[in-house]
């Protein structure tokens, strides 16, 4: 098989949450563990650190590998979704998965699959999971798809684990309450291994506590420990009001990523590492780890932002950063998936923008008329393409050099632009 007949097989033969939504949600971990089985358990054979939390897990994650990496381990990373290609889920050292590696594992193990039946995540962290152990790496960087008791990474057995924090996002599957959500994302937590809690949450704090307490685990508030801030393009990091780090450069652009940096550094330095390697492993996080889609300037004139936050707490802090901009016009290039509910987050959305409304090319979009008509419920203004990219083209067509452009909504939107 080519790579290019792999990546049709794994996308069309097996359910891929990010296309087709709740069919492809597992209720258990029996696959996982099949598969792991199936692969001669991969998952017991590295180190990991396990990361779950509505928003901030990914750029936590990110940051946490270039960390690693700065500090001479052989650090793997495992995210999800992809933006561009598939591989970007699957990376050693920044590199990631080659296609060599991705069609030798799927001709290998496709009878297996065949029997067991899996989801496209379950078979993706299996395929991650094999990779690492085989390539012997020191730490792998997990974060978890959805949830975190009953998603496929939680197979593993972490040095640390890691909940960033707890907004209302895939309701229909982790519960309708943040106490529900917190329950599931507290799941990966495990015996005797250390919590860290990214974000204070009168809510969720008694959950963590008693789980954390159940389990004999250390449990660390990030926020008693360290604070940021930011003045102008740097940062500056307090441990317990004492200078940490001042004035370092870290090309992260969102105003939102104060608190994930402030949990990767207090993950880093929980687990022993120097200030001069959280210092550059802040300060090289795209280069080491290619982060993409997170305030990701596209280009400067006009000043076109990509972001990929999608839930209601999430699109608040983009929306906040957003209208602080000084602009003529905004352009705002927006597509939803279909399971959003968008009477949370459309009201949130700035009216004195022009809409573009697109679907992204996947299954789970919502239809563009579908989403421009709910959105004039909210006085949001705009007009329909048939595309993400025509959407994009459209705006760049409009927009004069004093204006901005945003594009956002969905990860997916996003994927097609940068």
């Amino acid at each position: 098989m080519t790579y290019a007949q792999v990546l049709k097989w794994m996308f069309s033969q097996l359910p891929v949450f990010q296309r087709v939504g709740k069919a492809a949600y597992k209720v258990n971990l029996d696959n996982t563990y099949a598969i792991m089985a199936h692969l001669n358990n991969p998952h017991l054979q590295f180190k990991s650190i396990h990361l779950a939390g509505t928003n901030g897990k990914g750029s936590t994650a990110h940051m946490l590998a270039s960390i690693y990496q700065e500090a001479g381990y052989k650090t793997a990373l495992y995210t999800s979704p992809h933006l561009r290609d598939f591989r970007e889920r699957i990376r050693i050292n920044g590199q990631m998965i080659s296609q060599e590696a991705v069609v030798s594992f799927i001709e290998e193990n496709k009878e297996g699959f065949e029997t067991i039946k899996p989801s496209f995540f379950e078979m993706t962290v299996g395929m991650a999971f094999q990779y690492f152990a085989h390539e012997k790496v020191d730490i792998a960087i997990v974060e978890t798809g959805l949830g975190g008791r009953l998603d496929s990474t939680n197979v593993i057995f972490p040095e640390l684990s890691i909940i960033t924090n707890i907004g209302k996002d895939h309701t229909q599957f982790l519960g309708d309450t943040l106490v529900q959500i917190a329950q599931e994302k507290a799941g990966i937590i495990k015996k005797d291994t250390p919590l860290i809690v990214g974000k204070y949450q009168l809510e969720t704090q008694k959950v963590f506590t008693q789980k954390a307490q159940e389990m004999h685990a250390e449990l660390i508030w990030a926020a008693d420990n360290f604070m940021v801030t930011r003045e102008g393009s740097l940062y500056q990091i307090k441990k317990k009001e004492q200078d940490f780090l001042r004035d370092i450069h870290i090309p992260l652009e969102g105003n939102y990523q104060k608190e994930n940096i402030q949990t990767a550094v207090a993950a880093a330095y929980h687990q022993g590492i120097s200030v001069a390697f959280i210092k550059k492993g802040l300060e090289n996080v795209i280069k080491n780890t290619s982060l993409m889609g997170r305030w990701q300037i596209l280009k400067k004139q006009p000043l076109c932002i990509a972001d990929t936050a999608h839930n209601l707490e999430g699109l608040k802090l983009v929306m906040e950063q957003l209208k602080a901009l000084e602009y003529k016009k905004l352009h705002f290039v927006l597509g939803v998936v279909d399971d959003k509910d968008l009477k949370k987050i459309l009201p949130f959305f700035p009216k004195d923008a022009f809409y573009y409304f697109c679907k992204a090319d996947i299954p789970r979009a919502l239809d563009a008329s579908e989403l421009q008509e709910k959105a004039q419920q909210y006085n949001l203004q705009g007009e329909i393409y048939h595309s993400v990219y025509q959407a994009y083209h459209s705006a760049n067509k409009h927009a004069k050099a004093e204006d901005v452009i945003f594009v956002g909504g969905s990860t997916f939107t996003v994927a097609e632009i940068v």
